[in-house]
């Protein structure tokens, strides 16, 4: 037999433990009990509180584990025990839970809670050599901080047995573990680069690498075409194999990206990688329903999925390595379970989960099974497209409440709960005080008077949904609901990151907003529970900007990888004699802008892209444009529309895929839908024309923005607007040049450009670029054609 110490150790949480092998029933989003999962967040207060009242017979937070011996290696489980209580009667372990239900309607504890108490109580009598121990639940009501307990004694004999059952029940999970990690290093060894090198792709392999081994952050600015997706992927997966991180996260911001992770995992598969990769897919999509109502009455998935679903989990891992969408589809089918769900729980599975930044960071979203608070896993994070976590961010960790839907609340429960119509009617006052002194926004220095009266409609309403019987209605409720625990979660972390402000919006709605103006703190509280994090993307400029937003470190890397396409495949041109500025627009310049794409396009035949600052503008000068082209055969121009669904998107760019006798102008709009993350390689793209220079729209949330960073002497204007709306155009130029063979222009119209700030943001690969007036416009781009295409004698 091997010795003890030899075996290999698989590591699992108390909490985990139970949590997976004891779950049953339905899903449904209409218990309340799903609500409590989210106010445990809010419960490690009171855990904290509690304990601290409980004297000196009482310790708090009393870190066990204990390991048990499988066939062929360890299973160690641990935890921590909310408290120990030693007295006369012998010893106790203490399990705290905090809700808002009412305690009236909490009976008995729940299966799961208990049972972890059950784990540490066994752990500790254990150690302890102890005969029985008594196991107490402590529910805390986090409004009232009024308590329930139950306790029970338990013969250690008695609670062996069933904790080893537990134990035997997980122990395949924990073999496939182990198996599983042996084929997959095994696979990694022989690995090499798929490719030829890339100029500036052996450096971000090498950074990328170097980083992992020292726990670092990486920032990569690399050209569009550089091969950064495979440049990251690759020296993740080495160091996978050399322990160094246990998963992958490939984190996207655009559906389109996602493919582009999914076909560098393939292509090392393809040479022997054993690895699996699965891509998450949003809820709406995915769900077989016409309608996503998670429930048992109005879902045959949903009815009974707990009870099927770890079976469906262990069939799909121990039988293939193909975690994609169809396989994850036929599969739930097969096992009649939630598709959504079972995703979920095969990620625990997986070497690599690709997915949107929200499953990582966002507090309503993320994955609890990887990042509850306190967990702590050998993850590697590879943010792709990472100059949209800014915004994503700022998203994320901010929330807003308007009074108008405080009331709206306060008329539709009324009739049937007065007391909770009060509280929300104390409410509405408190916006209605705000809303008086309120013009157009104002800057406030805290809302804690208004968070104490949100708690206290949270527990009204928590007491509400468990009577009332209407759907529509208790839907609504619901919804609300959730808004203010958004918002108290946000208000629970607000610091030096924030400004708190009331805005009486245009349509006269009155809200308070917690606005994060940097959310690189928030986002480090998840990041810090990886091993290693690279953000990458082709327009990190400038990369002081984005190391301020994402990260908290100072001694974060950084590397620029250098173009590998050549220089003179490329024209830039700054359009010097026309402006996008507000007090320049007008009919004149609308022609002009107009007579500017004119004369681009029809220098040579080909795809082009026009993207214009808003929908509006685009009008204007497509009016313009429409005129110039109206008896012409030889341009045909189509416009991006505001409220495109996907197959209006695919419509839109399946024009620049097919074979036309005639040039295409595809009017679009910066920032929008297709300014990145799509691929038109070769003759499919052959010009992009930038309009403007993609400022944001002045607005209240932006003017707080600017003033918050002058205030902290950091150039509020650039922080607010330029390099923002610079990062739009440089993404939308970035559309042109996607291989080595391309060939096309980049013309810039606004005579801003010519301005040392805007230059600053250009990238090295620009070095190169000239300026022209509309009377010289064909010339330049006519030569350039010229020399890149010469017609043959």
């Amino acid at each position: 037999m091997t010795d003890m110490d030899e075996r290999e150790l698989i590591k699992i949480s108390v909490r985990n433990l139970v949590e997976f092998i004891l779950r049953e029933g339905d899903i449904d989003n209409r218990r309340s009990g799903s609500m409590d999962k989210d106010i445990m967040q809010q419960g490690s207060r009171i855990h904290r509180k509690l304990q601290r009242r409980m004297g000196s017979n009482y310790r708090a937070e009393v870190s066990l584990k204990t390991q048990v011996p499988c066939e062929g290696f360890l299973l160690q489980v641990e935890g921590r025990a909310d408290g120990i209580i030693e007295d006369d009667e012998g010893i106790m372990i203490d399990e705290i839970k905090g809700v808002l239900k009412d305690l009236i309607h909490i009976g008995e504890p729940s299966n799961v809670h208990l049972a972890q108490a059950k784990c540490y109580a066994y752990i500790y009598g254990t150690q302890e050599n102890l005969k029985k121990i008594r196991v107490q639940m402590t529910y805390c009501h986090l409004e009232t901080e009024e308590l329930k307990r139950f306790s029970q004694t338990y013969v250690l004999k008695e609670l062996e047995e069933w904790f080893l059952d537990l134990v035997k029940k997980y122990e395949k999970w924990a073999r496939f573990q182990i198996e599983w990690r042996a084929a997959r290093e095994a696979s990694i060894k022989p690995l090499e680069f798929p490719f030829d090198y890339r100029d500036g792709q052996r450096d971000i392999v090498t950074s990328v690498y170097r980083t992992i081994l020292r726990k670092k952050k990486l920032f990569v600015q690399a050209p569009t075409g550089v091969g950064k997706t495979m440049a990251t992927v690759f020296p993740a997966v080495k160091a996978v194999g050399e322990g160094l991180g246990e998963r992958i996260f490939y984190l996207t911001a655009k559906t389109i990206t996602r493919t582009v992770a999914e076909q560098s995992f393939y292509i090392l598969k393809e040479l022997g990688l054993r690895f699996k990769v699965i891509t998450l897919t949003a809820k709406e999509k995915i769900c077989f329903c016409e309608e996503t109502i998670c429930n048992p009455d109005n879902c045959p998935y949903a009815k009974g999925h707990y009870d099927r679903v770890n079976e469906a989990v262990f069939d799909m891992i121990i039988h293939s390595d193909d975690m994609s969408r169809d396989s994850l589809e036929a599969q739930a089918k097969k096992h009649n379970v939630c598709p959504f769900e079972m995703a979920l729980d095969v990620s625990l599975w997986a070497d690599a989960v690709i997915c949107d930044y929200n499953y990582v960071f966002d507090p309503n979203a993320h994955l609890k099974r990887f990042f509850s608070e306190g967990n702590k896993g050998e993850y590697l994070f590879l943010i792709d497209e990472a100059h949209n976590l800014v915004e994503r961010g700022r998203e994320m960790y901010s929330a807003a409440l308007y009074k108008e839907d405080v009331l709206e609340m306060k008329r539709l429960v009324k009739a049937e709960d007065a007391s909770l119509a009060k509280r929300l009617d104390e409410c509405n006052k408190q916006f209605l005080l705000l809303k008086r002194e309120c013009e157009n926004y104002q800057i406030l220095d805290g809302v804690s008077h208004i968070a104490v009266k949100l708690m206290n409609i949270m527990s009204g309403i928590e007491e509400y949904l468990e009577e009332v019987q209407e759907e529509e209605k208790r839907e609504q409720v619901l919804n609300f609901y959730f808004q203010l625990r958004d918002f108290l979660n946000i208000y629970d972390v607000l610091d030096e990151n924030y400004v708190i402000y009331t805005e009486l919006e245009q349509d006269g709605r009155f809200k308070i907003k917690l606005l994060c103006v940097n959310p690189s703190v928030n986002l480090q509280t998840y990041l810090e529970q990886g091993n290693s994090t690279i953000f990458f993307s082709a327009t990190l400029l400038p990369i002081h900007y984005y190391k301020k937003l994402l990260s908290v470190e100072r001694e974060d890397y950084a590397i620029y990888a250098l173009s590998s396409f050549p220089r003179e495949n490329r024209l830039i041109l700054l359009g010097t004699d026309v402006s996008s500025k507000y007090t320049m627009r007008g009919e004149a310049m609308y022609q002009k802008f107009a007579k500017y794409i004119l004369n681009v396009v029809e220098s040579k035949k080909g795809n082009y892209m026009i993207f214009f600052p808003s929908y509006r503008f685009m009008e204007d000068v497509s009016e313009y444009f429409q005129k110039e082209i109206e008896e012409r055969t030889d341009i045909e121009c189509i416009i991006q529309s505001q409220y495109m669904g996907e197959e209006a998107r695919e419509i839109f760019l399946e024009n620049f895929e097919e074979d036309r006798e005639c040039s295409l102008a595809g009017f679009c709009v910066l920032g929008g839908i297709f300014s990145e993350g799509i691929d038109l390689a070769k003759d499919r793209l052959i010009g992009a024309i930038i309009v403007g220079t993609g400022l944001p729209q002045v607005c209240n949330d932006r003017e707080i923005l600017k003033q918050y960073f002058d205030s902290r002497n950091m150039r509020g204007f650039d922080y607010a607007y330029l390099y923002p709306g610079m990062n739009k155009v440089l993404q939308s130029a970035g559309r042109v040049i996607r291989t080595e063979e391309d060939k096309g222009v980049i013309v810039l119209l606004d005579e801003r450009f010519q301005g040392r700030q805007y230059q600053e943001i250009f990238p090295r690969e620009w070095d190169g670029y000239r300026t022209c007036r509309l009377e010289n416009l064909k010339e330049s781009i006519d030569d350039f054609w010229k020399k890149r295409c010469p017609i043959a004698e």
